[in-house]
Parts: structure tokens; sequence; C-alpha cells
């Protein structure tokens, strides 16, 4: 039996602990904060980490482009398949700046270790902010060490970690979940995320960062992990664009006593936890994109196969003018119809239904006619629902994303400043 929490944050499974702390690239000045500002617009470096070495695995941005912290990362991981923990900066991509990116990244690693006691190669590294600009050791090094020391499994510098990562978020992204296993032990599996904005599959769509106190060897866990995504943080559109610095990870360190194997219940039971906790972040991402003020959800029934399914979902998704009308919450039902249209998939026009929170707006392949004020009605919600049914096949497949608003392009226009 798995049970969400109501209460989550990432060292919830045990062995894990967390901080976040300020080094000055959010907020010049961080010894005089208000204490009335949220934690979010001052710390700028998270940390994880198990007491003890983890099976870890990741996905990636699928962008040919990646930032040089993500690139470290992936080759600890591929390679050796351990890690201990992770540390994540904002403001600051470090990408595109060449080898010493990764020198860089390097080097926070080095840092953190050395007050650990570990190897560097257990700690990788993440990045997320601006492109184009070296990491500031001079004002990172300084604080790694208190960093590392005011790591603690306490609720308040788990929440602090979540803070350091987010950039143009408005609420932090925490999931939690417990699992009862067929023996009646319990493990526990918690997540953390940032992203808001330059969010689009393929994988992935943000920084995610998974712990469980469950022993799961590492290409098990990979394998766990790539079907928790396919369907939940793949299937998350904001704007299209796809950003070069992603990931999810998760760590598993065993500390729990219980060790789970391909094709056993517990395994299932498992795996299951975190597809559902994949999907309650990847429903949070989108109702937090840049700007957004709807959370829009997108499913196709009975196209011809998975292919088709797909690309009609993403185009209806990535489309600005969908966007825009989610965002005016204006009933333009040729506006959806389009994007089903250039999608590329293979259907008939005529035999086409399209329903817009539940209301009938188009059915074979023709416009029909609908009350105007029940619509208005439907459009003002927060949550929006379209449907589209081909008649093709039996394929089905759902995207996640937001409107665009008059904001988007405020936060976007300047993000640099």
């Amino acid at each position: 039996m798995n049970e969400e929490l109501n209460v989550s944050y990432i060292t919830m499974p045990k062995g894990f602990k967390a901080n976040g702390v300020s080094a000055g690239m959010k907020c010049p000045d961080p010894a005089n904060i208000n204490e009335n500002v949220p934690k979010s617009t001052y710390l700028d470096i998270g940390m994880v980490c198990s007491d003890t070495l983890c099976d870890v695995a990741g996905v990636y941005t699928s962008n040919l482009v990646k930032g040089h912290s993500l690139t470290r990362s992936i080759d600890i991981i591929e390679n050796k398949g351990k890690a201990r923990g992770i540390i994540v900066n904002s403001k600051v991509a470090n990408a595109g700046v060449g080898a010493v990116g990764i020198e860089d990244a390097s080097k926070i690693a080095d840092c953190a270790a050395s007050v650990i006691g570990c190897d560097s190669s257990e700690i990788l590294t993440a990045s997320t902010g601006v492109i184009g600009s070296r990491l500031p050791l001079d004002k990172m090094l300084p604080v790694i060490p208190d960093l590392v020391n005011g790591l603690s499994a306490a609720e308040e510098t788990a929440h602090n970690a979540e803070y350091a990562m987010m950039t143009t978020d408005t609420v932090p992204k925490e999931v939690s979940a417990q699992i009862e296993l067929t023996d009646g032990k319990t493990v526990c599996i918690s997540g953390m995320a940032k992203g808001s904005g330059m969010i689009h599959p393929n994988l992935a769509t943000m920084i995610c960062v998974f712990t469980t106190d469950c022993g799961i060897e590492s290409a098990s866990l990979k394998k766990m992990l790539q079907k928790a995504v396919k369907y939940t943080f793949n299937r998350v559109s904001v704007d299209g664009d796809t950003s070069v610095c992603d990931m999810v990870v998760v760590f598993a360190n065993g500390a729990s006593g219980v060790t789970v194997t391909e094709g056993t219940e517990d395994y299932t039971l498992v795996e299951e936890a975190l597809c559902k906790l994949s999907e309650d972040i990847a429903r949070m991402l989108a109702a937090d994109g840049e700007g957004a003020t709807k959370f829009v959800e997108i499913e196709v029934h009975g196209a011809k196969d998975e292919k088709d399914a797909k690309l009609i979902v993403t185009s209806v998704a990535r489309s600005p003018l969908c966007k825009t009308a989610f965002f005016g919450e204006d009933a333009n039902i040729g506006r959806i119809l389009t994007a089903v249209g250039y999608s590329g998939a293979s259907f008939d026009p005529e035999k086409v239904d399209i329903h817009l929170n539940g209301l009938l707006m188009y059915k074979d392949g023709a416009a029909v006619a609908f009350d105007e004020d029940e619509a208005s009605r439907l459009l003002a919600e927060h949550d929006l629902k379209v449907d589209i049914t081909l008649y093709e096949g039996d394929a089905y497949d759902r995207m996640f994303t937001c409107d665009f608003s008059y904001d988007y392009v405020k936060i976007n226009g300047s993000y640099r400043t």
C-alpha cells in the first residue's frame, strides 16, 4: 500500500540530510535579509546528501547542448552508478562556457567532499539559471563548508535545499510517500523539484531530486525511473523550450534495511509510488509555469498509434494560440482543431470530437452549438481539460501544460536582470 504524506520534504527517507545557503548570487547582501522575504529570493546553493553511498540513476535533457555541471554528473551516474549526494545552485547555469565549466563544477564538489570526508566523485553537481556565465567560485566556495556543516534531516533545512534550487518558481515542489511492503515493513520516497520555464520534453524538463531509503540496485533503479518519467516529467510543456541543464535523479541508500529486486511485488509497489510522485510533481511544474494562470491537461483518445497520440498532445500544448486562448478564457475551438491538424498525425478530420472541461464543442468534423455562458464559466476555472477523440485506433496520450499570460513575456523579456 502506498500512502502519500501531507507533509513532504526531501529528508523524510532515513539516512538523508539537506541544507540550503546563500552565496549572494540571488541577493548581493545576504547578511541583511529581511526575515519577511521568502527564502527562495536569496538561498542559491542547496545540497542533499546520504550518510552512506547510494545507488543512483538519472535521466537527462535531450538538448544536444548540455550544461557542464550536468555533463559531469552524467559521467559519474552512467559510469559508476553510485553517489552520496548532489549540490544544486541557481542563478547561474554553468553552461556554454567551455572546459572551465567542468573544472568549476569539480571544484565545488571537491570542496564539499573535503568537508564530508568522501571522494569528490561521490558528489553530483547541477546548475540552473542564466546560460553563458561561469560559476562565481569566489562567492560559492567560501560558503560550501557552511552548506555541508549545516546538513540536517530537519524539515527546515530540507525546505531550504528546495528554495535554493528555485529560479522563477513561485511555489516549492515537494512530495513524499510511505510504502508498506508485503511483509509489513515500510520504506519512504521523497522528491523535490524546480521548474517554471524553458520546459518541454524530451528528458528532462527541470531539475528534480528523489531520495529513498529502500535498497535498489542502480540498473533496476534506472529502469524504474525511466518508466516513471515517461508519461509524467516527459509530458510537461510550459513554453516549448528544452533546457540545457536539466535532469531527474534518484538516490537509493537502503537505510531502511529493505532491498527490493525486479520481478517482485515489493518492487512493483515502490515503482508505482515513484510513478505517482512523478505525476504529482509534473502537475505542479505545469501549474507553476512562468506567468501561468491556468493548468491545462490535454488528452487524446483513439489515435492510430502512440506516435500520433504524442504528436497531437504535444502540438496543442505548445501552440501559442491555444495557450493565449486559455489565458483569455476564449472558447475558440478552431485553435485546438488547427493544432491537431498540423501536428503531423494521421487521422480523418471528419471523425474528430473535442470536449473542453466536459463540454462538447466539436463533433464529426464540425463545430457544434454550445452554451456560451456555460463555456465561460468552465473556462474561468483554474484547471482546464481538453479531450480529443479521433476514432482511428486505441492509442492514448496526455500532456500537462499551462496558458500564456502577459507576465510570461515580462518574465522572459528581462530574465538576465
